[in-house]
């Protein structure tokens, strides 16, 4: 039943992905990459990273995809100027790209090194593996200055924007 869930999850990746890069309406490739994020958090369940899909759903498909959709909506691209449907050479590297990865991930997953079911087993040998607990001890203490000094960052940001909002008024 994993296995099954995992191709479902897979292949809702890899055709939201794809409507992402072919969609014409930025608006419905917005919308498509926040199922993508659903889809990878499906994946992190499945790995008993429990927390790290809460945190894909919560930040990448909330306010991450919230601050995205209100910059295309800000934009205010009408139908005519969007163009008409075409297929460029972006687009087909686009589609090669994620083919590639794609064969890339396979080949990695089940090349000459696959060893049968024991292999996919020893994600869950680690103890702890994407729990809040294991996070936050490598947050906390191997990763301590480059989390203080991201954190810096968003406040001088916070402290910029009331500035400059503050200036227009």
């Amino acid at each position: 039943m994993e296995a099954a869930l995992f191709y479902v999850f897979a292949v809702g990746v890899l055709v939201a992905g794809a409507q992402v890069i072919f969609r014409r309406n930025p608006i419905y490739g917005a919308l498509s990459l926040v199922g993508c994020f659903f889809f990878l958090a499906g994946i992190y369940v499945l790995l008993a990273a429990h927390l790290i899909a809460i945190l894909q759903i919560m930040v990448y498909a909330g306010a991450v995809m919230v601050l995205f959709v209100f910059v295309i909506m800000l934009l205010n691209l009408k139908e005519e100027e969007l163009g008409e449907p075409r297929l460029t050479a972006w687009k087909g590297v686009g589609l090669l790209a994620v083919l590639v990865g794609t064969a890339a991930i396979a080949w990695k997953a089940l090349g000459p090194a696959y060893a049968g079911a024991a292999q996919h087993d020893n994600a869950r040998l680690i103890a702890g593996f994407g729990n809040v607990k294991s996070v936050g001890r490598i947050l906390y203490l191997a990763s301590v200055l480059p989390f203080e000094v991201t954190s810096l960052l968003l406040l001088v940001a916070v402290v910029a924007a009331v500035v400059v909002a503050k200036g227009k008024i």
